[in-house]
């Protein structure tokens, strides 16, 4: 079974999930987007109000500065896959529970077993923490190690993980969009040495 094929069942799976009480509350489950063959997956925390409405990963205002920070680096999103750890809207947008992404994370484990990227990055907090210790790294407050490589390595090859802000963090506190620019500045030589 291609890549596709596979992407395409868990998606099916993804949308009709009911493991937590987060499916009763949802407009559209939100698997993610982008290329299945992709070197790079950017890896939220979970949907917001307009992901919610339209079934689409970074649709609203967070999904606005990740476009402008894709564009300016050369990138568009149909090159990149992007998704969330929790599939569902949390109510009121509030940060996932553990026990949400305890739930969820086996979908996005598959995602990565799947995709195979090169590149893993995980915006914000917490796909930041789940992020490195799935792979066995101790996570630190973000706004240490944000920008920062740590190399994996898995059945399929060496991933590299680069945690950085999450873009909402951007449209608060205007200096973080400086910081993600640097990021991504550093995701794109990461691309660039990767070929």
């Amino acid at each position: 079974m291609g890549k596709e094929e596979l992407m395409r069942k868990l998606e099916e799976r993804i949308r009709t999930c009911r493991k937590c009480p987060l499916s009763q509350l949802r407009t559209n489950a939100v698997p993610g987007s982008g290329s299945y063959d992709a070197k790079v997956m950017f890896v939220g925390e979970a949907p917001g109000y307009w992901e919610d409405q339209k079934g689409l990963p970074f649709v609203g205002r967070a999904g606005k500065v990740l476009d402008e920070l894709l564009r300016e680096i050369g990138l568009s999103r149909d090159e990149v896959y992007i998704t969330n750890i929790v599939k569902c809207r949390p109510p009121e947008n509030r940060d996932p529970t553990e026990e949400e992404i305890k739930a969820c994370s086996p979908y996005l484990d598959r995602q990565i077993d799947i995709i195979r990227p090169k590149v893993i990055v995980p915006l914000g907090r917490h796909s930041m923490r789940y992020i490195l210790e799935k792979f066995g790294f101790e996570p630190e407050p973000i706004s240490r190690i944000h920008g920062k490589t740590f190399e994996a390595h898995t059945l399929f090859g060496k991933i590299t993980i680069m945690p950085t802000y999450h873009p909402a963090a951007a449209l608060y506190r205007p200096q973080i969009m400086d910081e993600l620019r640097k990021d991504f500045a550093t995701l794109a030589k990461l691309l660039e040495k990767l070929g």
